[in-house]
Formats: structure tokens, C-alpha cells, sequence
């Protein structure tokens, strides 16, 4: 009997270990299975890029007129179904020189699915960017971030690059004061910062952007597209 307890023990254990690495991987921001990601550049000029996440909605109009302000150039992770239903949006931004990368088409957690559901997220969501005149590379980034194994898998086999982040303001604070200064404390030459302007209806967001934008200026930083940093790695 006394066997039997251990044994169940050390299964019990390993299965935990396989839950906990399965939950690690899931969310890392550093590594995934298969193909390239990029959470941030080493570089020693003073480049960032700036990325958002979600839309395109009607702030984006509020977005280009403050990038143009600075000179900044950002990159834009669209969901196919509000692309779909703004695309003369998502023009906005291809004329006004900025990135678009794939979010998936519905936005859903790209976890547990089968390939030909992947497939049909990132082909789908592909065919609306190009409709903006978008003729960059087409980089992705996970909803939530969440990858493991299939949709790696498929995004190498047709060499997307995933982009993650290492700054994520949104997700450690609520006022804008301590988002633009956790930036301000974290930032470095190459880094990738992550925001979620597009549904917020109190312009904190835009003014977190503004904030950031401003003081990475006064500092000598200059806003690329992620394709254009990583273009600037070593």
C-alpha cells in the first residue's frame, strides 16, 4: 500500500511540474516551440518601438494626428473583424507610413486549437491587411500573448515572426502618471512597449501615449516600426 501512495505521489508531482511548465511556456514573453520571436532588439542606437493592440476604432484618429506630432512611427496589431469593418482605418495608418501586424481575426486565446482553426485566424486577418494597401512583412502577436505549441508550429512553417513586448505599462498600472514613469524606469535602446488604446473612452490612454512620447523624445529616443527595429538589431 505504502508503494502504491509513492507512486501516486511522484505522478502527482510530475503532473503538476507538466502543468506548471505547460502554464510558463504559455505565457512566456522570451521563447516559444518553434520560429522566431522578438520581445526586444539589442541595438546601442536609441531606437523603440511602439505597438497597439486590438481595433482599428475611431481612436486611431486621435493616435496619428499625436504620432505625426512627434515623428513617430508605431506599429499596429489589428483584429481582422474590426479591420474588416474599418478599413478605411486601417488605410489611415498604411498612408500615414505605420506597420499593421496580424492579432487573429477574432481575438480569441490562440491555445488548445487545431491548425486549420489558426490557419484561418492569420490567412483571414493577412487577406483584410493587405486590403489597406499594406505592403510590409506582416509580423504576429498572440491575443493575451498566449502561445504553445500549434500556432508556433504553424507560424513557422510560413515564416511569421511572433513580436512580444518587455514593457507592458496597462498591465501593472492604472494611472497614467505611473505608466509613463514605469516606461521612463525600464525603457532601453531596442525595447518593445505594449498599449491598449482602442476601446478606452476616457483619453487616458491617449495621454499615456502622449506622455511617453514626450518624455522618450526629450531623452534622444526616436519611434520605429518593429520591422524597421528589428532591421536596426545586432
Amino acid at each position: 500500500m505504502k508503494k502504491k501512495w509513492v507512486v501516486a505521489g511522484m505522478i502527482l508531482t510530475a503532473l503538476l511540474f507538466s502543468l506548471y511548465g505547460t502554464y510558463k511556456l504559455m505565457n512566456a514573453r522570451t521563447v516559444q516551440l518553434f520560429g522566431g520571436l522578438t520581445n526586444r532588439v539589442v541595438t546601442d542606437e536609441k531606437v523603440v518601438a511602439l505597438t497597439f493592440d486590438d481595433g482599428p476604432t475611431k481612436n486611431v484618429e486621435d493616435i496619428l494626428p499625436l504620432l505625426d506630432k512627434y515623428q513617430a512611427k508605431a506599429t499596429f496589431f489589428v483584429v481582422g473583424k474590426e479591420l474588416e469593418s474599418n478599413l478605411d482605418i486601417g488605410k489611415q495608418l498604411v498612408e500615414a507610413g505605420h506597420q499593421i501586424g496580424n492579432h487573429t481575426h477574432s481575438h480569441e486565446r490562440m491555445i488548445f486549437k487545431r491548425y486549420s482553426t489558426i490557419k484561418e485566424e492569420v490567412e483571414r486577418t493577412n487577406q483584410a491587411i493587405r486590403a489597406t494597401g499594406f505592403k510590409g512583412e506582416i509580423d504576429f502577436r498572440p491575443p493575451y500573448g498566449k502561445k504553445l505549441v500549434v500556432l508556433p508550429y504553424y507560424l513557422n512553417q510560413h515564416q511569421v515572426e511572433t513580436i512580444m513586448w518587455d514593457l507592458e505599462p496597462d498591465t501593472y498600472f492604472s494611472s497614467v502618471e505611473d505608466k509613463v514613469n514605469y516606461v521612463n524606469e525600464n525603457i532601453q535602446p531596442g525595447s518593445i512597449i505594449l498599449l491598449h488604446p482602442m476601446y478606452d473612452q476616457t483619453r487616458n490612454e491617449w495621454r499615456t501615449i502622449e506622455g511617453i512620447l514626450r518624455s522618450l523624445t526629450q531623452k534622444g529616443y526616436e519611434f520605429v516600426t518593429v520591422n524597421e527595429l528589428q532591421a536596426m538589431g545586432e
